[in-house]
């Protein structure tokens, strides 16, 4: 049975440029916006643009304007929370491991961990919060930003469009790649738990 949800061609065209901010906009900063699929989204979306089902320039605006917002709200929200995140109960939306390993991250990459994390499922989603948690300098914040969400909107966004130019009819296999590009996302977390695992014994 085909479910629309689980399909993110479906998906993007049924939600639109709205939806698609409103997905990478909570995902970037929002604590609750971890689950969601960032990474197949826009290289999805780039690929339905390579097939004029979408356009290539609207989103190359939309995208990385919803990425540099939700991590500013990010930010903003670990600097009205502060330490009190750390004390806060899992729950659905939350969870301890997850603060946990976006603050190994942060403390290993400092600034830089801004720009890196935009390419790891899950320590995306915190680290801003955890750099408003500790006061990171806002001018260095908002550059470390900018710079990040360009590469990850702007150049996951385009590997689906140029890889739709060269081979036509791509999204015909569209669940099968994004398929990979889960698995492949999933690999930084998979080896940070491999290296936890191996330094707690």
């Amino acid at each position: 049975m085909h479910i629309p949800a689980l399909d993110p061609a479906a998906l993007i065209q049924g939600l639109g440029y709205l939806g698609l901010f409103a997905i990478v906009f909570a995902e970037s900063g929002l604590f609750f916006g971890f689950f969601l699929p960032g990474d197949s989204l826009l290289f999805t979306a780039g690929l339905l643009a390579s097939a004029d089902i979408l356009n290539i320039w609207a989103l190359l605006i939309v995208i990385p304007l919803a990425a540099i917002m939700g991590d500013q709200v990010g930010y903003w929200f670990g600097t009205w929370a502060g330490p009190r995140i750390f004390k806060k109960e899992d729950s659905f939306f939350f969870s301890k491991a997850h603060i946990a390993r976006a603050e190994m991250f942060y403390e290993k990459y400092g600034p830089k961990a801004i720009v890196l994390a935009r390419f790891v499922p899950i320590v995306r989603t915190f680290v801003p919060i955890l750099a408003g948690v500790g006061r990171m300098n806002y001018r260095t914040f908002v550059t470390y930003n900018i710079l990040g969400a360009l590469l990850w909107g702007v150049g996951v966004t385009l590997l689906g469009y140029f890889l739709g130019q060269v081979f036509p009819h791509a999204e015909e296999y569209l669940l099968p790649i994004v398929g990979g590009i889960v698995i492949i996302s999933l690999l930084p977390i998979v080896r940070e738990w491999l290296i936890a695992r191996k330094n707690k014994h």
